[in-house]
């Protein structure tokens, strides 16, 4: 069940890049109001960090999901029902409270449901399935197009068609979401779930404490570490399919969600190449390198020929796989003490996919969306430093392979 959750919030989350394009055609945006899309999902995430830690911990686990799922329901129903842009701004903000909610909640569930000598496995697993769903999402946007096309006289176009507000076709998939919800909220309310004993590191602290953290220097910089990063791949998903479509011409629908797709495919192989990887040699060399490789795939997915970036951009994607791990651990191994606290103020780092975008898409109402993507050049300048600036109390765990020879 908790993988299952992982796919859901995975599959919602991040067909917002797909349909950027056809959203911004429908409304007539500029650059700047569209990036109120994703900053709106993800203020949430700025907001409800926090406060999700200690509303979990007051009624509990089984509950917190249920209300997560049924604002998600609420947010996305609401949409589906009236199609407008102020209203996509309210569901996302409303779904990403949802979501928000249902991070904090997820991963301590997991170590007891999974036992806490499988963890680790489970994790790997958990962004497994991440990955896959966010593969998978764009696609199954791309069929639901293609099966509600005016041409098509299937028996789903037939269901769907009183149900597709103002004729806008591609709202299909917040009908689907609802759908998703509703089935999720079933699902949770049969299951009997096991008590969750928060371990110290897990727990949400008192105000005292995460003002004695902001105090810290290294507090702030990791934190501005996990904003950049997640503006960062937030930025490429959200404006690689408009990117594809204004500059080359692609198809939304077709090719620029192929290559979300594929962003998130690789991405899901780069996590798991970067286990191995991260035996081998130091993280903070790892972070560098990946940094570098990220600017040169960017470089290539801006600058490049169409055939160029449609696989620069998802490039980009394996490039970046490792960052965010790696940040949040050399974070955590950074401060002898109050690591949930801690975490709770690098998760409410995932601001970041609110604000990156939005810049972005400010400087491209300005200056064109390919200039201004050249802002990706900042936030993973930023994280590069962090590779050189970082000094872990405790550094990860490496083998020599000279052992085995």
């Amino acid at each position: 069940m908790i993988l299952l959750i992982w796919f859901v919030i995975s599959f919602v989350t991040n067909i917002l890049g797909p349909l950027m394009p056809i959203i911004i055609q429908t409304y007539k945006l500029s650059l700047t109001m569209a990036a109120f899309l994703p900053f709106s999902f993800f203020l949430a995430y700025g907001i409800m960090s926090i406060p999700a830690g200690i509303l979990i911990e007051r009624i509990g686990e089984k509950k917190s999901i249920l209300i997560a799922f049924s604002l998600n329901l609420a947010g996305s129903l609401a949409f589906a029902l009236q199609p407008t842009y102020v209203m996509a701004l309210g569901s996302l903000f409303t779904i990403g409270i949802g979501m928000a909610m249902l991070q904090v909640i997820i991963n301590p569930l997991m170590r007891i449901a999974g036992g806490e000598e499988n963890f680790a496995f489970y994790s790997v697993m958990a962004q497994l399935v991440f990955g896959l769903a966010s593969f998978i999402s764009p696609f199954v946007f791309t069929g639901l197009l293609k099966a509600l096309g005016p041409d098509q006289h299937s028996l789903l176009s037939s269901a769907f068609d009183h149900l597709i507000q103002n004729g806008l076709s591609w709202t299909i998939m917040y009908w689907l979401f609802s759908v998703i919800f509703i089935l999720m909220l079933l699902v949770i309310a049969m299951v009997k779930m096991p008590v969750v004993n928060l371990r110290d590191d897990e727990k949400a602290g008192t105000a005292t404490t995460y003002l004695d953290l902001l105090k810290r220097r290294e507090v702030w910089l990791f934190f501005l570490g996990i904003v950049a990063y997640v503006g960062t791949e937030q930025s490429i998903a959200n404006w690689m399919s408009q990117f594809l479509s204004a500059y080359h011409h692609l198809d939304p629908g077709v090719e620029g969600a192929s290559a979300v797709a594929w962003f998130w495919g690789l991405m899901t192989l780069g996590c798991l190449l970067g286990l191995g990887i991260l035996k081998l040699w130091d993280s903070k060399s790892v972070l560098k390198v990946a940094c570098m490789l990220a600017i040169i795939a960017i470089s290539y997915a801006l600058f490049g020929s169409k055939n160029v970036a449609l696989w620069a951009f998802p490039i980009a994607g394996f490039t970046i796989s490792v960052l965010f791990s790696i940040v949040f651990s050399l974070a955590l191994n950074s401060i002898p003490k109050n690591h949930g606290s801690f975490s709770g103020i690098l998760c409410s780092g995932i601001f970041g996919g609110a604000l990156v975008p939005l810049i972005i898409g400010s400087l491209g109402d300005w200056f064109g969306l390919r200039y201004a993507m050249l802002f990706l050049y900042v936030t993973l300048g930023y994280i590069l430093f962090l590779g050189y600036y970082a000094k872990p109390i405790v550094s990860n765990k490496t083998v020599d392979l000279r052992n085995f020879f």
